[in-house]
């Protein structure tokens, strides 16, 4: 029990610091991304075929949480399936935005699933939010327009359909948070990633097979670039920010979420020497801002 206490009060002390480096993990996932040459499919399924082990183990190995996963009730799982199928969407949306425009413009337009948050909140769950709030996601929307559409150029190259990938990025990603936010509500957080996780995987060999990609043959650096994404995005992100959850409160892990496109920015411009356009600049302002300021509105209701 002592060790227990140490452990919980160990991660209580360092949980505002690896909710930083999380959010710094989870930016390398768009470089990593575009630096792998396997297609967006082979990359999805890898990366989850290389995490997924580590959150198994744990649950499989814990007596408690055996008996948690046989108690949830047949509707959560399929509701867990679906989620992992939103998560699916994003994921392989995301890593074909990353090969078609810059990482900044990507992870900005990514950055906006708060908007489908906020429309399923509203028409779905009848649920008021504050014109703030909703002043907030139009001026990111107005944002993530001036990164897709203000350069004619990006209509007649690749950046437009990259950034439409990124979009649908968002878009998956805010239905993925939506159905988790009523599902969590019943099922154990880390039994909820488990199942969503495994869901996401079977997506993603389901589209392997559909698809004809090969499942092996890539070359040693894909494989190696793959390890790293698993490493750092699947579990040093998603899993550290669980982990960081009743430590930290949710505005403080939401706004630096919100800055991931600026990690994502300076780490591009490192890399890749991916150097954003002064309307790029411009537009990845006003998203971030506006998400700042919406995350801070929502954290008032």
């Amino acid at each position: 029990m002592e060790n227990a206490d140490n452990k919980g009060g160990l991660i209580a002390r360092h949980a505002k610091i690896a909710t930083v480096l999380a959010v710094i993990f989870g930016a390398t996932s768009g470089i990593l991304g575009s630096l792998i040459s396997a297609s967006s499919m082979a990359i999805g399924f890898w990366r989850l075929t290389i995490a997924l082990p580590f959150f198994i183990v744990p649950a499989m190995a814990n007596k408690e949480k055996r008996a948690a996963l046989k108690a949830i009730d047949p509707k959560d799982y399929l509701w867990c399936f679906i989620s992992g199928a939103f998560l699916f969407g994003h994921f392989f949306s995301w890593f074909n935005a990353v090969k078609f425009t810059n990482v900044a413009s990507a992870s900005v337009l990514a950055a906006l699933h708060p908007l489908v948050v906020l429309l399923v909140t509203v028409f779905i769950y009848k649920k008021k939010v504050s014109l703030k709030s909703v002043a907030a996601i139009l001026v990111a929307l107005i944002g993530g327009a001036i990164i897709v559409g203000l350069d004619y150029s990006t209509f007649a190259g690749g950046n437009l359909k990259g950034n439409i990938f990124a979009f649908m990025a968002a878009m998956f990603m805010g239905l993925y948070f939506s159905v988790g936010d009523a599902v969590r509500k019943r099922v154990d957080g880390g039994l909820y990633v488990l199942l969503v996780f495994f869901s996401c995987w079977i997506c993603f060999t389901a589209g392997m097979l559909v698809t004809g990609t090969a499942f092996t043959g890539y070359s040693a650096s894909d494989y190696l670039l793959l390890v790293v994404m698993a490493m750092l995005c699947q579990i040093g992100a998603h899993a550290v920010f669980n982990l960081c959850i009743g430590h930290v409160s949710s505005l403080y892990v939401s706004t630096w979420e919100a800055g991931d496109p600026v990690f994502a920015t300076i780490l591009a411009v490192i890399f890749l020497r991916q150097i954003p356009k002064p309307y790029e600049i411009i537009g990845c302002i006003i998203v971030v801002c506006a998400l700042l300021y919406y995350n801070r509105q929502e954290s008032k209701q």
